[in-house]
């Protein structure tokens, strides 16, 4: 017999408050219908391109490597307003936020991305994206196969809802993409909102709220140091400090339960499965398109 996978188990983390009843309420709690075109983008004015066309002009006088750049060493005053406004919408408002858009035109991929890098900052402090310290990631399909070690967003495979790194420990307080080019075909992107999925579960689905606060077991990708433990154990929903944060991703729990050996009960693959079927009802998600929406990017 093959032998089982070591799991890192966070129950330790698991809280002791009750499973919440009440449904979530405000902007955080969106739908599609509910969104309006204009709730999630914020424009990038002339004031603040005009900033941006200024570092873009010192990085080619003076080039240096995108992570040594710090806001605090350029003048962009406008552009600080600007982000203050798109971390509102992240914190108060739908949780996700278009900024449009960057004058690809004009600029090289380096040197856009040397502006997202600045722009992301005034946001939250970057971390890295994997185990090995890469802060910066290309997103795009390399032609392998999804797998053990693979991510999805190197493939051409298709993504199911999920929160990043759900599959490891410490997790993004806010995660940021940079469209450079859009697909040729097919590249739509979707969100949903963990909330007004968490609201359909209580008003449809509530006997199985509370084996989502228990812990499910997650294939770690091989994001982890050369011997660590390969799974790791924590619940889809935890309540932190008065707040609820999800940690989701039905592919990779998948994957954690076949390497482990294990079974999953009636009533965990139940709550999963039931999770995942309600995210994917389409009045809950929102679709970004790069054919029909690429004018908003």
């Amino acid at each position: 017999m093959q032998d089982q996978a070591m799991i890192l188990e966070e129950a330790a983390h698991e809280s002791s408050e009750p499973v919440r009843m009440t449904p979530f309420i405000g902007p955080i709690a969106w739908t599609c219908a509910s969104l309006s075109p204009d709730d999630d983008i914020v424009k990038i004015n002339e004031a603040c391109r005009r900033e941006l066309n200024e570092v873009v002009s010192t990085l080619r006088a003076n080039p240096l490597p995108t992570a040594l750049l710090r806001p605090d060493d350029f003048s962009l005053e406008r552009c600080r307003e600007m982000m203050r406004e798109a971390l509102q919408l992240l914190t108060e408002g739908p949780g996700f936020v278009i900024v449009d858009r960057l004058p690809m035109e004009l600029w090289t991929k380096q040197e856009a991305t040397a502006v997202y890098w600045l722009l992301a900052q005034m946001v939250s402090r970057p971390v890295a994206q994997s185990w090995d310290g890469k802060m910066i990631y290309d997103v795009r399909d390399l032609g392998k196969p999804p797998g053990n070690g693979v991510r999805l967003d190197i493939t051409s495979a298709e993504q199911n809802f999920h929160t990043d790194n759900s599959y490891n420990i410490c997790p993004p307080n806010y995660v940021a993409l940079l469209c450079l080019r859009p697909a040729k075909q097919g590249g739509v992107s979707s969100i949903v909102s963990f909330y007004t999925v968490y609201n359909q579960m209580i008003e449809r689905h509530p006997h199985l709220l509370p084996r989502l606060f228990r812990s499910y077991i997650f294939d770690r990708q091989r994001e982890h140091a050369p011997g660590d433990a390969t799974l790791i154990s924590h619940p889809l929903f935890q309540n932190e400090g008065g707040r609820m944060v999800c940690r989701l991703s039905r592919r990779h729990v998948i994957a954690g339960y076949e390497m482990a050996q294990q079974h999953m009960d009636e009533e965990t693959l139940d709550a999963l499965q039931t999770l995942e079927a309600v995210m994917l009802e389409p009045e809950w998600t929102r679709d970004f398109r790069a054919g029909a929406d690429s004018d908003r990017r």
